[in-house]
């Protein structure tokens, strides 16, 4: 469920020898966790209007994950 004009974003498969072939256009690592982060931050509102308190739990475990891997690549980053 992507908004029109956005372009999702797909995880690259790794290559043995941990090598990833990336097409044009199809962002990296970082692209997918931000889409990853994005997504499960509407799907943890629609579980929590729900009353689904279990995959409430999971999702925000999830944004909570995807979150610090972005913090953490920016960080690495600046350095």
């Amino acid at each position: 469920m992507t908004k029109p004009g956005k372009k999702r974003a797909r995880a690259g498969s790794g290559a043995p020898g941990g090598t990833r072939h990336e097409e044009p256009g199809e962002g990296g690592a970082d692209e997918a966790v931000a889409f990853i982060a994005e997504q499960t931050g509407a799907l943890r509102k629609l579980a929590e209007r729900h009353k689904l308190d279990v995959l409430h739990y999971l999702l925000g475990m999830t944004k909570l994950e995807a979150d610090e891997h972005l913090r953490l690549r920016s960080k690495r980053k600046l350095s």
